[in-house]
């Protein structure tokens, strides 16, 4: 991978605190909700409710979509990863999951400690693991990217 593409793609990880993640409904049609996430490397994890819908709608499905972009005043300045991704609610007990909650905690800091639920078995965390990222950067003329696929994220890590 292109040592640019990723300090881009890291770039943005760091940056923002909020994805627009999509998810598949029982009935098919999609459903984006906006989350908080934090990251190690492309790996992204974010916590919700366990009986929220987008939740269900993981366990059905664990095929999704996001985004996530940088603030900015014209298309010109549009800096944004959109990734097709698999999500995994993580087993309460198990170390991934305290890891994630400590990466939360670390980008969230005052705001991670007043989820009342965050250590009850009210609040799940899941996993997002990219299997294609597309790099958008519109500085670079009108609908530029750079794919990023599987292989090339199994190459690097932050």
């Amino acid at each position: 991978m292109d040592i640019k593409v990723k300090s881009f793609g890291f770039d943005i990880l760091a940056s923002c605190h909020d994805m627009s993640l999509a998810t598949v409904m029982s009935d098919g049609h999609p459903q984006a909700d906006l989350v908080n996430y934090a990251n190690d490397g492309w790996t992204l994890y974010f916590a919700s409710a366990r009986d929220s819908s987008k939740v269900r709608n993981i366990e059905r499905s664990e095929k999704v979509s996001l985004t996530i972009r940088k603030p900015y005043q014209s298309w010109r300045e549009l800096k944004a990863l959109s990734m097709s991704a698999i999500a995994r609610i993580l087993p309460d007990d198990s170390a991934e999951r305290a890891s994630a909650v400590t990466l939360l905690h670390s980008k969230f800091g005052a705001q991670w400690e007043t989820v009342p639920e965050r250590h009850s078995g009210h609040i799940v965390v899941i996993k997002v693991t990219p299997w294609i990222i597309n790099a958008l950067d519109y500085s670079l003329g009108l609908g530029h990217r750079t794919v990023i696929t599987c292989s090339d994220l199994a190459s690097v890590r932050a």
